[in-house]
């Protein structure tokens, strides 16, 4: 794994535009860049792939180990959800997507960091955008990346569970570009599934007094949201989901996996598991005086703080309330000056691609700027 220094195409603001791409600079800042992009060998493609699907599938078990032992208040999941979340883990209400933070240099295991499981973003730069620049940039080379053939036969598996007049609502907050741009790539994809879908504002969903209603008062079956679940079990008009007359996705179950606790329930579910860090809900010996620690509900880097010998880097935020777990410090891997992390996306459980992140800093964040990669074939760079 290394980083590679290359020319932008000419043209290439107009290329992104074309594509729907149009949040390539974010509060003044690049959040795409392809002035470099990210070079891996096809071993440690199979590295990342494997890692990935091995990571999913203990943490599906530690979602089963969650609702079998109603661990609700470690979880600090309200005890009325955690008895929807297990009657929709229990009938397998499906899974979309999810997206690993890993940090891995090609020279030990991956590392999971932690796991976007419920409202994963930077989807479409990942599936469509460095895709279209691979094939500019570097035609004869691969990439890791089945993204958008696995979306769209994800969502014909969906299909197949519905009923065929059945709609889905995609809900999304419109004003901010990652999440609209990520919500319609999710609506382009089912439509090419042959799935309808309707786009929806988070504000303009109603109720009227049985069931989720759509502005032009269409009852809501399905709901694709970018709406955390952390956010809506605390809120008034969130309770309204107990009724279970929507289905959703994600699934309420995935609150178990997007919420930081999961890290120091791994670890005492699979201790020394190559692809873990050493978590605990304390501070512990065991992180030798090295750690991140991280709010149970935080997001996008917000409130993180990084401590470690000779090093220390922290985060503001509004999160924190409900507590912080301690994670053992393993760097990013520095390349040019960026730190580096990988977020391996998977979708309906397979590991399906991934997406380069960089950031000065040792906390990534929302802004943290995108690179393409590539890989090149058999052990060679």
């Amino acid at each position: 794994m290394h980083r590679e220094l290359v020319t932008p195409r000419p043209g290439w603001q107009r290329k992104l535009d074309e594509l729907g791409f149009d949040f390539y600079t974010l509060e003044g800042k690049a959040y795409w860049t392809e002035q470099a992009c990210y070079v891996f060998t096809s071993d440690e493609i199979d590295e990342l792939e494997a890692s990935t699907e091995a990571l999913h599938e203990i943490c599906l078990k530690a979602v089963e180990y969650v609702v079998a032992n109603k661990l609700w208040e470690r979880m600090r999941i309200p005890p009325a959800w955690g008895d929807y979340i297990e009657r929709v883990w229990r009938r397998g209400d499906p899974t979309l997507v999810g997206r690993f933070d890993l940090v891995y240099d090609g020279k030990g295991p991956p590392k999971l960091l932690e796991y976007n499981a419920d409202t994963p973003t930077a989807l479409f730069e990942a599936a469509v955008v460095q895709w279209h620049w691979l094939k500019d940039v570097k035609p004869d080379a691969d990439q890791f990346n089945s993204i958008h053939e696995k979306l769209i036969e994800a969502w014909r598996g969906i299909l197949r569970r519905l009923p065929p007049e059945a709609l889905v609502h995609f809900a999304r907050f419109d004003t901010q570009p990652e999440d609209l741009a990520t919500s319609e790539y999710l609506r382009d994809t089912a439509l090419q599934a042959g799935l309808a879908g309707k786009p929806l504002a988070v504000a303009q969903i109603g109720w009227n007094g049985r069931r989720f209603t759509d502005p032009d008062e269409m009852p809501i079956q399905v709901m694709s949201k970018l709406y955390p679940w952390e956010w809506m079990i605390r809120e008034t008009f969130g309770a309204h989901v107990l009724g279970d007359t929507t289905a959703f996705i994600e699934p309420a179950w995935k609150l178990i996996l997007s919420n930081k606790m999961l890290l120091p329930l791994l670890w005492e579910g699979f201790p020394s598991h190559a692809n873990l860090l050493p978590a605990f809900d304390t501070e512990h010996p065991d992180l030798g005086g090295a750690f991140a620690r991280k709010p149970i509900f935080g997001r996008e880097g917000h409130n993180v703080t990084v401590v470690g010998p000779g090093v220390f880097d922290t985060a503001a935020g509004d999160y924190g309330a409900e507590g912080y777990i301690w994670q053992a410090y393993q760097p990013l891997p520095v390349l040019d000056g960026n730190h580096a992390v990988v977020g391996s996306w998977v979708i309906e459980g397979k590991a399906a691609g991934i997406g380069m992140r960089e950031d000065e800093r040792r906390i990534a964040h929302n802004n943290s700027r995108f690179v393409p990669h590539y890989f090149a074939p058999g052990g060679d760079r």
